[in-house]
């Protein structure tokens, strides 16, 4: 009878851990959870501040070869040769 109230015991002492470092997992886990969920959204506003970055600084780009920078001039000439065509394949659009 001893031994098997040592063994409900050893049981007891065992289960009271377990439980207690399920617990603790929890608790780690609310907290990386909501620590992850943090950096995604920090993630998801730095890729559209990026975005708009590189947007801003195509436009300063094409604003400073309009200027008469001879930096970007090569890139201004490709954009308005662009401009261009589109202009035509909407002028011949119409005339259709």
């Amino acid at each position: 009878m001893s031994k098997l109230l040592i063994s409900v015991e050893s049981l007891e002492v065992n289960l009271k851990k377990l439980i207690s470092n399920h617990e603790a997992l929890k608790v780690e886990y609310n907290h990386l959870k909501a620590e992850f969920d943090s950096r995604s959204t920090r993630v998801s506003e730095l890729n559209s501040e990026l975005e708009r970055l590189q947007h801003e600084n195509k436009t300063l780009k094409t604003a400073n070869a309009m200027l008469g920078s001879t930096e970007y001039k090569r890139e201004t000439k490709l954009k308005i040769n662009s401009l261009i065509k589109e202009i035509d394949t909407c002028i011949i659009q119409l005339a259709e």
